[in-house]
């Protein structure tokens, strides 16, 4: 029987290039991001970590209609075992405030398509039998935070999508990990300052790797995360409409 394929959606994403190169050896991997022609970097450290092969895709992923295609073109190369949903946008938050078109692309981006990938994905993993998914919600969207709403509001609904697509999943044979996050000092982040129980790319790697090994549903990335989320809920809006990012 053929191994499955570990498949990263946004393959120039700092955490899932760190998640592949761990789940790579002895497997294959698909990297599928906007122009897959510049990806031989993200590829060879891949190669390099042990993977059996490593395939490019072209992929974007506010173009909702082709979703269903490529998902099917990444099927067809043969069994997919892990499918890491890696793709998104921070945005600039002063700039949606002012500016709907800016508001609307980071939603778009980090809550429509991704809800457009995981549709296709569900079907078409149910029809193989098997198969895991790894989705990124965050801190941000445990209880949006008037700095950061828009993206905290997109992280919000993802996150609820993905708890309903996780039970709905239940008795199929595909599981589906969620990963709550908090702040990550990578690309995204450059300028900005670190907030407390910050992680590397590599640390949320570890985290999801670990979390997928165990079959998790859910995990908080740093795990002191899950506690600060039960205090959070408990603040009233007058000091919490006053948090920063």
């Amino acid at each position: 029987m053929s191994v499955g394929s570990v498949v990263i959606l946004g393959g120039r994403s700092e955490i899932g290039l760190e998640i592949a190169v761990r789940l790579a050896p002895g497997r294959p991997v698909v990297l599928a991001a906007r122009r897959s022609g510049d990806l031989e970097s993200a590829r060879a450290a891949v190669l390099e970590a042990g993977a059996a092969s490593v395939e490019t895709v072209e992929f974007d992923a506010d173009h909702l209609a082709d979703h269903g295609r490529v998902l099917s073109e990444i099927a067809e190369l043969g069994p997919i075992d892990t499918v890491v949903i890696a793709f998104g946008v921070l945005g600039d938050q002063a700039r949606a405030e002012v500016d709907a078109q800016h508001a609307v692309n980071v939603v778009h981006t980090d809550f429509v398509a991704q809800v457009g990938v995981l549709t296709h994905l569900a079907q078409l993993l149910r029809a193989q039998g098997s198969g895991r998914i790894v989705v990124f919600s965050s801190i941000a969207g445990a209880r949006v935070r008037r700095a950061n709403y828009v993206y905290g509001s997109a992280k919000a609904g993802l996150d609820g999508f993905a708890s309903g697509l996780g039970d709905a999943l239940h008795g199929s044979g595909v599981s589906l990990l969620l990963v709550r996050s908090g702040f990550v000092i990578g690309r995204m982040t450059e300028g900005m300052t670190p907030a407390p129980m910050s992680s590397t790319p590599g640390q949320v790697a570890d985290g999801v790797v670990k979390a997928l090994r165990r079959g998790r549903a859910r995990v908080w990335i740093p795990g002191l995360l899950r506690p600060a989320i039960f205090v959070m809920r408990l603040l009233p809006q007058a000091i919490w409409r006053r948090m920063p990012r």
